[in-house]
């Protein structure tokens, strides 16, 4: 089946981005004292999210025909940091939207507050896969995240600058030629920079959170057992990011106007990409032809991303903000943000669907998609143990390794520096 080519609203032109949707009929009661309410009676329900959910003006046109007397207003952050800022900075009090999505690498943060977050339904459990319902489940058993979806990653590229540094085009033969660990990576890397003269990667930070991805336990334990300084894996990671991926990257981090900007002009020539990038590499460079995505990851799977969404318990309408949360996770709904935004989808009976497993996409030259990011999806033999602390030891080491791409510091330096600042913590 062909999809329509993904769509992708403005990445990063502000903060946040509002649109309000009039929505037909009534997804339920209000939740709290308004559960008894007149079910006719309008209701505004706020939706905030992140970066491209695939949640666009015409999926939630849908839910408007279903529901005559609802009205939504769409919040989007311009990246997941943002919305981690001011989720734990409101959640308990007041200020946070209906409905509030949360990204996988804080999602553990969220769960020590799972007491403040609405129960899903019992009709909606079971739908998504065992892992994905497992971490969204408190120790009393409440489940309490909606499962959007899962980030399985492969590799996108542009044809024309690969043709110009003499490297193969083709997917299936950029495929085989990334098929490797993450060393032979770095040789084609090489390649491409001895033959151009510029960098093939994007940024540092995006290989540095592949290979974080892989491995088990990068910085602490369930025990609590913390390895932060002392994990030769992470450590490994980290040199080879500094020796490198450091010298064939444009940028340190992504989601800067640069680097949106360079997915147009030819800055860089490849991304490691998980399915949702898809939609933010069309939205950056829609005039572009020459976006490829080859079936390939550097030392086999791995999987970035993937989020969900929560109803706040003390909400105004938590009774309707559930009914559209459940909605926008079904299975048919997921199908739809698939082409939308390339989200790939975490519930079972999306990912073995004709619509995702048949799905190509038009902007990346037909590419097999929904094929590709299944059999990405398969070879994920990882899932990372991300605890509270995650995002905090994973910043610091991400911003050790831009002092070192800005020439503050050397390797050694800005690792003790780092290990300075996980011993502080």
């Amino acid at each position: 089946m062909n999809s329509r080519a993904f769509r992708r609203g403005a990445v990063a032109v502000a903060a946040f981005s509002a649109t309000a949707i009039v929505l037909a009929g009534c997804a339920g009661g209000s939740g709290g004292a308004d559960s008894s309410a007149n079910p006719d009676e309008p209701i505004t329900l706020t939706l905030a999210t992140f970066n491209d959910f695939g949640y666009d003006d015409e999926l939630l046109q849908e839910y408007m025909d279903e529901n005559p007397n609802i009205k939504i207003v769409h919040n989007k952050a311009a990246i997941s940091q943002d919305a981690r800022t001011n989720y734990f900075a409101k959640l308990g009090k007041e200020g946070l939207a209906d409905i509030e999505a949360v990204e996988v690498d804080w999602f553990t943060e969220a769960m020590q507050y799972s007491d403040l977050l609405a129960e899903v339904p019992d009709s909606a459990k079971g739908r998504w896969l065992d892992w994905k319902e497992a971490a969204a489940t408190d120790p009393e058993g409440r489940l309490v995240g909606f499962g959007t979806d899962i980030g399985p990653q492969a590799l996108c590229y542009r044809a024309d600058l690969f043709e110009a540094a003499g490297l193969p085009t083709d997917p299936d033969e950029v495929a085989a030629l990334f098929d490797g660990d993450w060393s032979n990576y770095f040789d084609v890397a090489d390649k491409y920079k001895a033959a151009t003269g510029k960098p093939m990667i994007d940024s540092a930070h995006s290989v540095f959170q592949g290979m974080v991805n892989q491995i088990e336990f990068p910085y602490d334990e369930p025990d609590g057992t913390v390895v932060a300084t002392d994990n030769p894996e992470l450590e490994d990671a980290y040199n080879q990011v500094v020796e490198r991926a450091i010298p064939n990257s444009a940028y340190a981090a992504q989601w800067s106007d640069d680097w949106n900007a360079s997915m147009a002009n030819g800055e860089f020539a490849s991304m490691l990409c998980p399915a949702w990038m898809l939609g933010i590499i069309e939205g950056n460079a829609p005039d572009v032809s020459g976006w490829q995505v080859a079936n390939a990851f550097p030392n086999g799977g791995g999987n970035w991303g993937g989020s969900y969404l929560t109803v706040p318990a003390n909400g105004k309408n938590v009774e309707a903000a559930l009914a559209l949360a459940d909605w926008l996770t079904s299975a048919a709904t997921q199908e739809k943000t698939f082409v939308n935004a390339g989200q790939y989808p975490s519930v079972i009976e999306a990912q073995e669907s004709a619509a995702i497993t048949d799905s190509t996409n038009a902007y990346f030259n037909d590419a097999p998609t929904g094929s590709i990011f299944g059999e990405r999806a398969a070879a994920v033999t990882v899932n990372t143990y991300k605890s509270v602390d995650f995002i905090k030891y994973n910043q610091a080491l991400q911003d050790a390794i831009t002092r070192v791409f800005d020439g503050l510091e050397d390797q050694k330096t800005a690792w003790n520096t780092y290990v300075a600042e996980v011993e502080a913590f």
